[in-house]
């Protein structure tokens, strides 16, 4: 077997290999910057409940259409901003903490998806919409992650200064501007649309995984910001591109090969980055003298 055959032969000769490229290519370059805001507002497992709180609507769109895209797409949109508007009032209302109110809402989220997929749905579609099928993808899907992509894009360049500020010091920009809570609620829906699109192609379940593995990599090498988004989008299409080689050369499901590629490229972090285990550790740290 050539490198041709190895690398390029399975893109270049089937257009549903392309279609799964372009649709975790365009997943990256918007999900994984998002990933990154989340892991430095220690909000990481926010991105895991809000993935399952779409299920519902998504389950409900399924149950009115099959498995079309729009009906799926805009009930799992409303059914996460709900939940994330829920939590965020609940943790302004009450003593709770919108991390506590979102796990609470995301494990009613979760059974009452998989209740509801289950009362016209077979054991089949139920594995589709928790795992995905990136392999499946049709122009339809394309065209929706490709928007996703770039609304997420467009936001993040309007909203990047107070996201950042509200990011490293929430309390200093409170003292400065009001923008801080649509800031919040326009980054929470920013979260919402990207598990959205990335439902389409990996399920509920696995699409937190292209948000968040390629961000904690990231994180290890980088200490800028727009470094870590960037690099972060790299590791996301390096993941997607060798998860979908080794499904088509091993035989194997193309969501779970691409989250593991993308597992794999942080395991290789945690061990060789500046800020992994063994630099973090081992190497001397210089003192700057006055």
């Amino acid at each position: 077997m050539t490198l041709y055959d190895l690398l390029i032969s399975p893109f270049a000769d089937f257009a549903f290999m392309r279609r799964a490229l372009a649709g975790a290519t365009a997943l990256s370059l918007s999900a994984c910057p998002i990933g990154v805001f989340l892991m430095l507002r220690r909000m990481s497992l926010t991105g895991d409940a809000m993935a399952h709180a779409i299920l519902p609507g998504a389950a409900i769109g399924f149950l009115i259409s099959g498995l079309a895209l729009l009906p799926m797409t805009l009930g799992g949109i409303v059914a996460g901003l709900c939940v994330a508007l829920l939590s965020g009032a609940v943790s302004r209302l009450t003593i709770q903490r919108e991390d506590a109110s979102l796990a609470g809402f995301y494990l009613v989220s979760l059974a009452l998806g998989v209740l509801l997929i289950s009362l016209k749905g077979s054991n089949i579609d139920l594995m589709h919409i928790l795992f995905g099928t990136v392999l499946a993808l049709n122009d339809g899907a394309l065209q929706l992650i490709a928007w996703v992509s770039t609304i997420t894009l467009l936001t993040l360049a309007v909203i990047w200064r107070p996201l950042v500020a509200e990011c490293m010091d929430p309390v200093f920009l409170g003292s400065v501007s009001r923008i801080g809570p649509a800031v919040h609620f326009l980054f929470l829906a920013l979260v919402v649309l990207n598990l959205v699109g990335g439902f389409q192609a990996l399920g509920t379940l696995l699409a937190v995984g292209l948000m968040m593995l390629p961000a904690l990599s990231a994180r290890l090498w980088c200490g800028r910001l727009e470094s870590m988004c960037i690099l972060a989008a790299a590791i996301g299409f390096f993941s997607g591109y060798v998860g979908l080689l080794v499904s088509y050369h091993v035989s194997v499901a193309s969501g779970p090969a691409i989250i593991l590629t993308a597992g794999a490229a942080y395991a290789v972090s945690l061990v060789a980055a500046p800020q992994g285990v063994i630099r973090s550790r081992f190497t001397p740290t210089r003192h700057r003298i006055a």
